[in-house]
């Protein structure tokens, strides 16, 4: 971690499963402060002390501002002497995205432009900005707004030099475990006695770990250009495979799993990569990076002259992905330190 020697790291929405994730690999290294900025005090008070109790020797490099990416003043407050920030804050659930689209906006999109904004003026040195599959090919206002988000990100990497600041963006699939995922759900109807739920069992999802997801992220921070999106090659599996790899896990019955229907603005499948973005994206052996654009706004020079030559990659979706079979899920959500900790409750 000799990148992070003494350094301050600024964490949006710090309070989420991604803040608590990278606060466990990094406080007990020598980075030099953690700040956690977020709207909900009750989350950080929770994290203050859940913190304060198993990592006492280390608790107090974290530092707790109460914010919101929507005011840029607020945002400001928290930036002096940062040196990085993973940028995390964000509106996620899909359905509530839907019926609040405006919402979803002002976080998603107005919310990353403030972030951006007072990181380029306080002088931070590299921002990587956490991005979904969803915005690919968006059908929903959810991934329609982190789609834009991903447009900002790209677009304030052009105004700033990366000597100055360097901004990159992560996309990836769904976190098992994190907030408000299945995974949980489905632990707590197994042991409520009552079938599981799913939407459509054909359904495909990229799957990773919060592990995954925040090397992800360091890999960007270390190896990402300005402007860049970086994508990991993750496996997916289908709605059915992971339901009945829980079941087996904490001995629901996988003959009554309950077939519910797709939720307001999901889809069969999600894309990490387009057709479009293979075009110029580059393979980095287990992640893909798609530079950004560097062409500006004057296309005269393109008319007589141009790259003809189409890179042989073609759109990466959790269809034709590596699809996992129950086994292989089983062993992947098994490993996860969640479901061994709800596991152990169960032998209690």
């Amino acid at each position: 971690m000799g990148l992070f020697t003494g350094k301050t790291l600024l964490i949006t929405g710090g309070t989420g499963s991604f803040g608590n994730a990278v606060l466990n690999r990094f406080l007990r290294t020598d980075i030099g402060e953690i700040r956690i900025f977020s709207r909900d005090e009750k989350k950080q008070d929770d994290m203050r002390h859940e913190f304060q109790a198993k990592m006492p020797e280390v608790a107090d490099k974290i530092k707790f501002y109460i914010g919101d990416v929507r005011d840029l003043a607020s945002v400001k407050n928290a930036m002096h002497g940062v040196d990085y920030i993973f940028h995390a804050a964000a509106l996620k659930q899909v359905p509530s995205c839907e019926f609040f689209p405006i919402e979803a906006v002002k976080t998603n999109v107005l919310g990353t432009e403030n972030v951006l904004t007072a990181a380029i003026e306080a002088g931070v040195k590299n921002v990587v900005c956490l991005s979904t599959d969803k915005a690919a090919y968006p059908v929903n206002a959810m991934g329609t707004s982190k789609a834009m988000m991903e447009k900002v990100i790209v677009a304030k990497s052009r105004t700033v030099s990366p000597e100055k600041t360097k901004i990159c963006c992560t996309r990836y699939g769904n976190v098992m475990c994190s907030r408000g995922s299945v995974i949980p759900l489905w632990i707590d109807q197994i042991r409520a006695g009552n079938p599981i739920t799913i939407t459509d069992p054909n359904m495909t999802r990229f799957i990773m770990s919060l592990d995954e997801a925040v090397d992800l992220v360091l890999f960007a921070f270390e190896h990402g250009e300005s402007g860049d999106i970086l994508v990991q090659k993750a496996p997916a599996c289908t709605i059915k495979t992971q339901a009945e790899a829980v079941c087996e896990l904490f001995g629901g019955d996988k003959e009554k799993i309950k077939i519910i229907g797709i939720r307001h603005g999901e889809k069969m499948y999600e894309t990490l990569l387009t057709n479009e973005e293979c075009a110029g994206a580059i393979d980095m052996g287990n992640f893909y990076r798609v530079p950004c654009d560097k062409r500006g706004l004057n296309y005269d020079k393109f008319f007589n002259s141009g790259d003809t030559e189409r890179n042989p990659l073609t759109e990466f979706n959790s269809n034709n992905t590596a699809l996992l079979t129950v086994q292989e899920t089983k062993a992947k959500i098994a490993a996860l330190q969640y479901i061994q900790d709800e596991l152990k409750k169960m032998e209690r």
